[in-house]
């Protein structure tokens, strides 16, 4: 959240840009504080504090003082820390798992609950799932596949960005696209979800904000994260889209209520008679 606020700093109000920097400077005691004493520490209005809070996507004070809270977790930094080539073993490790533990915190804090129903609620009456990722989000889509077939869907991952294509042009709109990407600007594949798209198929995208990939998709689960890619492939944005994935298969699997514990039972004892084997 402190990442964001940092981020969107130049383009605040005047007003709200004191309320955004009070925030900033005093984070802890802000978290503990009543609409009025924010007010008047940052020599604003209390309307002004409630149209802050909104312009970041809460619906007020009490909504965005329960994230901003949540997020001060012992411990855990707020902003990414950037690794060094003098980094200790220990150093390393720690800021490598501390970023991680940060990035969960904020995806957790700014989940659309609305956009997530919305994704499941496609995804559990899909004829159809396909799962599109180039590179590391390739990875992520062959995962989402092996979690969504055990619970009896018809799914399938591709990797290739000409399979994609071709397979976004037999999608219509009784199946479901998921696009997963880091950058959001992969060609290739917005190129599939152009296909998917005018066939009519809905798209559910897991990418970070504002991306044209985001832009495009019929729902858009937000994975903001971090992370320099120039340096080094994306490591904290695959943690956050396998958590995701976690998230919509369990949510489909509740949709579908004892029938999904049936089909889940069925792939458990075929397992264990092939380890008895």
């Amino acid at each position: 959240m402190l990442a964001k606020i940092e981020q969107q700093l130049p383009m605040f109000s005047t007003a709200e840009r004191k309320v955004a920097q009070l925030i900033l400077e005093q984070t802890h005691g802000v978290a503990k504080s009543a609409l009025g004493d924010v007010a008047h520490l940052a020599q604003v209005s209390e309307p002004t504090v409630i149209r802050f809070c909104r312009s970041m996507g809460y619906r007020g004070w009490p909504d965005f003082k329960i994230k901003l809270a949540a997020g001060l977790m012992a411990g855990v930094p707020y902003v990414h820390s950037s690794l060094r080539e003098d980094d200790g073993t220990a150093v390393l490790a720690a800021k490598v798992l501390d970023n991680a533990v940060s990035a969960f915190l904020r995806v957790r804090n700014e989940i659309n609950a609305d956009h997530l129903d919305a994704a499941i609620d496609l995804i559990a009456a899909a004829r159809r799932v396909e799962f599109y990722g180039v590179g590391n989000s390739g990875i992520v889509a062959s995962d989402a596949q092996h979690k969504f077939f055990r619970l009896d869907l018809c799914t399938v991952a591709y990797s290739d960005s000409h399979v994609q294509l071709m397979a976004a042009s037999l999608l219509g709109p009784r199946d479901v696209l998921v696009a997963i990407s880091h950058s959001g600007r992969s060609r290739a594949l917005l190129d599939a979800v152009k296909v998917a798209l005018k066939n009519g198929s809905p798209v559910v995208a897991i990418t970070a904000s504002g991306t044209p990939l985001a832009e495009m998709a019929t729902v858009m689960l937000r994975a903001d994260t971090q992370e320099d890619t120039e340096v080094y492939s994306p490591m904290i944005s695959r943690l956050v889209h396998l958590a995701l994935i976690d998230v919509l298969a369990l949510g489909v699997a509740l949709r579908r209520g004892k029938e999904a514990s049936r089909t889940l039972e069925k792939t458990k004892k075929s397992l264990a008679q092939a380890r008895q084997a």
